[in-house]
């Protein structure tokens, strides 16, 4: 596996998505923001990590459900205004 800075790996045995940073021999630099939004950096060995596969598929839930909620505040947003009209 051909690592570079900027990519995302996981450890083979699980967990967060890591940025690779830095590459050397035998071990890479990564970092990865924790549950409460702490920046954490570590150098592992090559041997524990595979590419992460990337889910662009919740980015785009995400903007969907964003967008649904501005529908919905704009129709609330007509019925207040109807309400006052009426």
């Amino acid at each position: 596996m051909e690592l570079k800075p900027g990519d995302v790996v996981i450890l083979k045995s699980g967990g967060h998505p890591l940025t690779v940073a830095e590459v050397n021999d035998d071990t890479v630099e990564c970092l990865w923001m924790g549950g409460e939004g702490d920046l954490f950096r570590e150098t592992l060995p090559k041997a524990v990590l595979e590419s992460a596969e990337i889910d662009d598929a919740e980015d785009e839930d995400e903007d969907e459900d964003e967008s649904e909620d501005n529908e919905d505040e704009d129709d609330d947003h007509k019925k207040k205004k109807s309400k006052k009209v009426a």
